[in-house]
């Protein structure tokens, strides 16, 4: 990186503004770019390819994240030097940590994740909450889900909060957007995936779906609302309609938690004896 004064002095550099503007769903979604900021979501992006379009950085972020430049650059991204002020117009972080990138978009279309044969995916069906939504994406990535199905009622998948909550995970498995809760149940179903709703009041017991032996088979669970869950025709969608047990005096799970408990759930009874998949699998 060259030393000495910011490249990029004024916030009000056309291509400052630019960058800032993709805070707003409406210029993301007509731009079809977005923003990752802090060293994991850049250094994800960068390693994604055709992904990263151009990089801010600070100086100070520069010298002390040198490699992820490096692989910025190798990407083909073009890189900016930038005053700390510029970093912070464009960032949408209280704190930011002098990175901040733009991104291609990157779903896949819904068709390609059942061409697949999905054995694990997690669908979110009117999740409102970006913080959520990116968790929720983080922990189905962690579980090794195939694919995540944001439904067309459920919050941007490319809103700052969700990109951060997903701690790269955004860029490491497929993620349908859009997608009618109604057509992605249907096709996950012609695609032989069983359809669990995770609901609070579920007529069956998680715990006892695996003592069933129930869950090895190619799955995909529905998760609902932050605040009321699921609604009664997204229910009546599914093949089963589960709750987490709560052993405890716990009032309740909140959503991230109680998708993390389904899906690793899941997870365990198909890489099990007779499940779906083997520990050697992909």
């Amino acid at each position: 990186m060259p030393s000495g004064a910011p490249e990029l002095i004024s916030p009000r550099s056309p291509r400052v503004l630019a960058a800032r503007r993709l805070g707003k769903r409406n210029f993301r979604g007509k731009e079809r770019l977005f923003l990752a900021e802090g060293p994991q979501a850049v250094r994800e992006a960068a390693g994604h390819a055709d992904t990263l379009v151009e990089l801010f950085v600070t100086l100070d972020a520069a010298e002390r994240y040198a490699d992820i430049i490096g692989e910025a650059r190798a990407a083909g991204a073009r890189v900016h030097l930038a005053a700390e002020q510029v970093i912070a117009d464009i960032s949408t972080t209280v704190t930011p940590q002098g990175l901040v990138g733009v991104c291609r978009f990157i779903d896949t279309p819904f068709e390609e994740i059942l061409a697949a044969r999905p054995r694990l995916v997690a669908v979110l069906a009117h999740v409102r909450d970006p913080g959520n939504a990116g968790t929720v994406l983080r922990c189905a990535d962690a579980a090794g889900a195939e694919a995540v199905v944001l439904t067309d009622a459920s919050v941007d998948l490319y809103n700052p909060k969700a990109v951060r909550a997903s701690v790269g995970s955004l860029f490491h498995l497929p993620v349908a957007v859009g997608v009618p809760v109604e057509r992605a149940v249907a096709g996950l179903q012609d695609a032989g995936v069983r359809i669990l709703a995770a609901d609070g009041a579920g007529t069956d017991d998680l715990d006892d779906e695996l003592d069933k032996g129930s869950m090895g088979g190619p799955t995909a669970w529905v998760f609902g609302n932050e605040a009321w869950g699921l609604p009664e025709e997204t229910r009546a969608l599914a093949d089963a309609v589960v709750r987490v047990p709560i052993h405890g005096k716990a009032e309740s799970l909140n959503l991230a938690t109680a998708a993390a408990v389904c899906l690793y759930a899941s997870a365990r009874a198909q890489r099990a004896f007779g499940g779906c998949r083997t520990v050697t699998d992909s």
